[in-house]
């Protein structure tokens, strides 16, 4: 459910990212708890500190509440659709990147993506 590399940036920005896409995927749905700073620490085996860091985060973007004595939550209000859409132009900007990073073009990478997708 949680994915960690220790190689893919600040490990509180993958646990924002995760919970964004368990919410765009439809693994969480707004109203769902989230486990507790101190089960998810010990889960994913980083620092408390680490998963506090990611939930103000969650609750900054309006994606969490807190409520005391209860523990974190998805908002009920959350904008999953909206969350979607910045999630794919995000990876179309990173692929894009890494596109352009071997010297090729956007028309090379539109060719890819339609290959790929004609053989799903």
């Amino acid at each position: 459910m949680w994915d960690i590399d220790a190689e893919a940036g600040p490990i509180y920005a993958q646990i924002v990212r995760g919970v964004e896409r368990m919410l765009a995927s439809g693994k969480m749905k707004p109203g769902d708890k989230l486990p507790s700073a101190r089960e998810l620490a010990a889960e994913l085996k980083v620092n408390p500190n680490t998963v506090i860091h990611a939930f103000s985060q969650l609750e900054i973007a309006g994606v969490t509440e807190t409520r005391r004595g209860l523990g974190t939550f998805i908002r009920k209000d959350v904008k999953v659709e909206g969350m979607r859409l910045r999630l794919l132009r995000e990876a179309a900007e990173r692929f894009l990147h890494e596109v352009r990073a071997i010297g090729l073009s956007a028309e090379d990478a539109k060719r890819a993506l339609s290959e790929v997708s004609d053989g799903e």
